[in-house]
Formats: C-alpha cells, sequence, structure tokens
C-alpha cells in the first residue's frame, strides 16, 4: 500500500520490507534487516520491470529521491531505459576522465593512416620524426594541455638547422592535433596550426633552406651507370635496373608481385600507387629479360624481387648507390627520364607524364583525358630502354646529330 513519504515516517522505519510512496510513482523504500534504507525507482521497459537505484538514506534525502524518481520517470515517457542510460553516462564520465598523452594518440593516429599509405615508410618517417623530435618533449603530455610553447620547444631547436624535417613534422602535429579535437580530446585553436599563427612566429621555411629537390643523375651519364650496376650482378642491381627502365617509384618495385605480371603488361594495383589510381606498364625486352633472371634465384616467391621469399628491404636500393660512392637519389631517377624525353625526344608530355603515374591536376582535363595510352608509353620506353642500354634510341629531335656523333 502506498504511503505518503515524509522524512519523519522514513526515519522511523524499522520493519525490512518495500514501501511505496504515494507521491511519485514507482518510488520505492527498501528496508534491510540490518536497517538500512535504499531507494528504489521501480518500472517496466519493454515488458520487463526493472529496479533502478537511487542512493542510499539518508544519503539521498527524500526531496532528492523523488527529484530522481521524476527524472527516470521522464526518460521511461520519452521510450528510453533509465538503466542503459546511466550505463552509457558513466562510460562516457571514464573516458572524459582518462587521461590521453600526445604520445599515445600520435601512435593510434599512424596505425588509423597507415592503410592509406602507399610506401610502407611513411609510417616509419612519421614515428620516427615524433620520437626524435616531439615525445621528448610533449610525449608524456595530456594532449588536451599542449599550447603554443609546447609546439615552440619542439620546433625552435631545428627550424633553422633541419627546416625540412621541422615543417613536415609541424605539419604532421598539426594533424594529429586536429584529430584530437575532432574526436572531442580537446578543444579551443591548434598550436601547430601554420596558416594565421605559427607563421606570424617562426620563418617561412622557403626563406630559411630553399626547396631541394631529390638529386638526379644527368641523363647523359645513365647509359655508363647502367653499364656500372650491370657489372655489380646482385639482385639489387637487378631491381634498381628495373626501376629505372620504367621511371617507377622505390615501392611500386619493391612490393610488386609475381602475380601482376600478364604477359608483357605490369598492372601495379590502386593500393601502392600514389596517386591511388591502378597503373599498367608496358614491359619492354630488357625489363623481361631481368624479371626471368630474378625468378629463377627464388622461384616459389610471390614477389618480383626477394631473398628466401621476402622482398627487397626498403633501403636495398639507396644503400646500393652508397656503396657505390653515388651522390643521387634512387627517386631522382625520374626526373633523370623526364630530362631525356624533354630535352633529347619527340615524344609528347603528356605521354611521359603517363608513364610517370602522375595525376592530372586539372580537373577538366582530367575528366576528359580517361585512356592511359598504353602504346604511346610502349614506344616511349622502347627509346628509354635502348637508350639507357646503348646511348642511343629511335625517336630523336635532331637524327642527324646521332648520326654523326
Amino acid at each position: 500500500m502506498a504511503t505518503c513519504f515524509t522524512d519523519l515516517f522514513i526515519k522511523n522505519l524499522i520493519n525490512p520490507g518495500r514501501y511505496t510512496d504515494g507521491e511519485v510513482r514507482g518510488l520505492n523504500l527498501q528496508v534491510k534487516a540490518n536497517h538500512q534504507k535504499y531507494w528504489v525507482f521501480r518500472y517496466s521497459y519493454k515488458n520487463k520491470r526493472y529496479d533502478y537505484s537511487l542512493g542510499s538514506y539518508p544519503a539521498i534525502p527524500l526531496k532528492e529521491a523523488r527529484k530522481r524518481a521524476v527524472a527516470a520517470r521522464n526518460q521511461v515517457n520519452q521510450g528510453l531505459n533509465p538503466a542503459d542510460e546511466r550505463k552509457v553516462a558513466r562510460a562516457c564520465n571514464r573516458e572524459s576522465e582518462k587521461i590521453v598523452t600526445f604520445k599515445d594518440y600520435a601512435l593510434e593516429c599512424i596505425e588509423s593512416k597507415r592503410s592509406e599509405w602507399s610506401n610502407a615508410k611513411h609510417a616509419e618517417q612519421w614515428r620516427n620524426t615524433l620520437r626524435d623530435y616531439a615525445f621528448v618533449h610533449i610525449g608524456h603530455l595530456p594532449i588536451n594541455a599542449l599550447n603554443t610553447e609546447d609546439i615552440l620547444k619542439i620546433l625552435n631547436p631545428i627550424w633553422q638547422t633541419k627546416t625540412n624535417t621541422a615543417s613536415r613534422l609541424r605539419g604532421r602535429i598539426e594533424w594529429i592535433l586536429a584529430s584530437a579535437t575532432s574526436r572531442g580530446l580537446r578543444v579551443g585553436m591548434n598550436p601547430a596550426q601554420w596558416r594565421g599563427h605559427l607563421d606570424t612566429i617562426l620563418p617561412k621555411p622557403s626563406k630559411v633552406a630553399p626547396i631541394e629537390h631529390h638529386k638526379a643523375l644527368p641523363y647523359k651519364e645513365l647509359p655508363s651507370f647502367i653499364n656500372e650496376i650491370k657489372a655489380i650482378d646482385c639482385l639489387s642491381s637487378l631491381a634498381l635496373e628495373f626501376l629505372i627502365l620504367n621511371a617507377n617509384r622505390t615501392g611500386e618495385v619493391l612490393y610488386g608481385l609475381r602475380e601482376e605480371i600478364q604477359g608483357d603488361i605490369w598492372t601495379i594495383p590502386a593500393t601502392r600507387m600514389k596517386s591511388k589510381k591502378e597503373h599498367r606498364v608496358p614491359l619492354c625486352k630488357r625489363s623481361l629479360e631481368i624479371l626471368s633472371i630474378a625468378w629463377h634465384s627464388d622461384r616459389d616467391s610471390p614477389y618480383l624481387f626477394s631473398r628466401n621469399g621476402k622482398h627487397l628491404s626498403n633501403m636495398a636500393l639507396t644503400v646500393m648507390l652508397r656503396r657505390m660512392g653515388k651522390d643521387f637519389t634512387v627517386h631522382g631517377f625520374r626526373s633523370t627520364f623526364r630530362d631525356w624525353v624533354a630535352e633529347e625526344t619527340q615524344h609528347s608530355p603528356e605521354v611521359a607524364e603517363k608513364v610517370l603515374a602522375h595525376t592530372i591536376q586539372n580537373k577538366t582535363e582530367s575528366a576528359y583525358r580517361r585512356g592511359d595510352l598504353i602504346e604511346p608509353r610502349r614506344r616511349l620506353l622502347t627509346d628509354w630502354e635502348s637508350y639507357c642500354q646503348t646511348g642511343c634510341w629511335g625517336n630523336t629531335l635532331t637524327l642527324e646529330w646521332q648520326k654523326a656523333a
């Protein structure tokens, strides 16, 4: 039987049992044998009865118990289950109370971005620069407590001496903090933001250290270099020659799979391309010879170039150049190729750009140029292969000069 609770009535209750309030529907007071008293809100949700704890008496007085019971009843009337809503609220409170450090969140970000990078070395570059320059200063700090001075502690020591590294590092930190803001882990301005913020404090990177392009071998020296790497006669030299002949990026070659070769066409999947678009490569005679040699040395491997079933290290080609005492980069051979096309041949720039798998920046032009120019590219790469092997080719600007030479 319901009784309109009063403070005096509740205080004098000593008999164990459940007592129902006559003023707020569903509010009950449970009296235990040890005289302990507990508030309970009883309700039905989806044909199931619930006893929802509102706290103990006298810690929760009558007025507060009725207030909580009314709030719970309102949730039921809105189609909500008060018990479920409490679980969600508690989980949110635990999440907000958890201290997320910059280091922990940064490493989580790297893992989340890993799938979008076509080259595995990007994840290591992010991890290494953050480890070497950022974590030592802010790795232990809560990500919601970082400010401009924290970022300057990282950037100031290297902005003048390692400007390119510092600039890339700033961009990575900005992205990480922006991600944290999107997930509600921090609020306010991004202290690593460049435009309108750090650009008012630090000098422009281009003024401190002009942009340096990848060092490239002059194309007139390339045939001699090809002879050098042929003389080395190792798997890395084969992979490097193959990369040069097809104007590829390192990751495209080192992570290439044999199943991607169909006849004389190598189809590189979009996941391994910087442009995120599938790229077909017409393989010429020497490229096919190189693959035959490489596959013979490791017959059961799935990779184009491998030792004991494993692809070559990402640094294999760079290390080989260093051991040869060369002062240019693997990526620079793409520039070598492009310079040769522009200065020595009549092949169109569009075909050369297609060989390099460059993205067309002009959206209108991109919409109309949908073919992959496979046959024009085959002719260009045939001439390029001929030049690399012999220093001569078939499509020059001045055939008379070539004959005279």
